[in-house]
């Protein structure tokens, strides 16, 4: 029989080159071997719990025990459970922390946050959950965050001090008025598209050797003109409605975008809402210090008999603003690498843009022409019902009907 101090050498040299599984393997067949006290001598010199020795002695024992696949230390369902499973309710926890502070890429899926991972490990613990600076960071990815950097968050211009407190009040105040059964609609305008057979950024397949032949040039094509898609992204229903327009983006056609979504979708969906409540940029044909904007929308207000509410994104936050992450980069990655050639293909694309997640999108064309330069009077200004919110009242504001 091999001495204890050759055993031991011969075990030493040979653990470090297995995996959990072939250890305890390894180990069960040198503790058969040596007969009786073998398997307390095995732990003795390996280090090894005589228990998991034991365990493998049982798996050499019974041929019919299930085999784990080539290259695993363990069998399938085993190890660690994840933390999803552990705590019950901490992705969806998860989510609710960071949505408030999330933007995207218009042109990828890809999530941001500007949360730091201590804040949502605060957070966390605050309703009962305990997770580590790491397992937040897998947390993150699994539901389709990255961790935004200190690079990435900066605005050229100073932040404003209340940027975070108004995340947090749109949140708030947004998820009340779906509790109360008031829409709530992510609004803003997609870039102009240049109509014509361009360049369209991305690829599609194709036979191999032919690709898509498109002009040379950028240059626009007067007679095909342009396209603005004006978005409205209902939150909490997860519905797009664009109304693609061939003129200007002005206040009035983003206004009468909005228009025309409530009364081909809004009115059937809410047919008992008090108020229409509005997420938007703080720039653009909605900004909030255009008067043309706020004047459309008494005119709105005033035509259905109900009260507008506006809560603006902080200037230089644009991307927070759901309509870009859960509606405009699924319609720029559905028509990727397919040229623009007419208003119809743009409608078609739009209009057939859906997600695993149920988005459904309506599109349709708004071929009325705009007018730019429209000043709206002190007077005018001044007969708008603007009622304005305690809390950053520039941001905030509600624009009830005339009576």
């Amino acid at each position: 029989m091999m001495t204890k101090e050759r055993l031991q050498q011969k075990i030493r040299e040979m653990l470090p080159h297995l995996n959990e599984y072939q250890k305890r393997r390894y180990l069960a067949s040198e503790a058969k071997a040596y007969g009786y006290g073998g398997i307390s001598l095995m732990s003795e010199i390996s280090g090894v719990s005589a228990a998991t020795i034991s365990q493998g002695v049982s798996e050499l024992l019974s041929p019919e025990e299930e085999k784990i696949e080539l290259g695993k230390s363990r069998k399938k369902g085993g190890g660690r459970k994840p933390i999803w499973e552990t705590q019950p309710g901490i992705l969806e926890a998860l989510k609710e922390i960071v949505e408030p502070h999330t933007k995207g890429d218009p042109m990828s899926t890809l999530l941001w946050t500007n949360k730091s991972l201590r804040n949502i490990s605060k957070g966390l613990k605050e309703r009962g959950f305990d997770a580590s600076h790491n397992v937040i960071r897998k947390l993150l990815k699994k539901i389709g965050y990255n961790l935004q950097t200190n690079k990435k968050t900066l605005a050229q211009k100073a932040i404003d001090p209340d940027r975070n407190a108004q995340f947090e009040y749109i949140n708030s105040e947004t998820k009340t008025a779906n509790k109360e059964g008031n829409p709530v609609i992510s609004i803003d305008a997609k870039k102009k598209e240049n109509v014509g057979n361009f360049k369209n950024n991305g690829q599609t397949y194709n036979p191999k050797g032919a690709p898509t032949e498109v002009l040379d040039h950028d240059f626009p094509i007067e007679e095909l003109g342009k396209a603005t898609p004006y978005g409205i992204y209902d939150i909490f229903e997860n519905k797009g409605f664009v109304s693609v327009g061939v003129s200007k983006d002005t206040a009035v056609f983003a206004v009468e975008s909005i228009r025309r979504w409530w009364y081909e979708e809004g009115v059937l969906l809410y047919p008992d809402a008090k108020e229409i409540v509005i997420t938007a940029d703080c720039g653009g044909s909605n900004g909030n210090r255009l008067r043309l904007w706020k004047f459309e929308l008494q005119k709105f207000a005033n035509e259905i008999g109900k009260t507008i509410r506006v809560l603006h994104y902080p200037p230089g936050t644009s991307k927070w603003n759901k309509i870009e992450h859960r509606l405009f980069s699924f319609i720029s990655i559905n028509w990727q690498g397919i040229p623009l050639v007419s208003i119809a293909i743009i409608l078609s694309l739009i209009g057939t843009t859906t997600t695993e997640t149920g988005l459904s999108v309506t599109a349709v064309l708004d071929d009325g022409e705009y007018a730019t330069g429209i000043e709206v009077s002190k007077a005018d200004y001044n007969a708008i019902n603007l009622v304005r919110d305690e809390f950053r009242g520039d941001w905030n504001y509600r624009i009830t009907p005339s009576t």
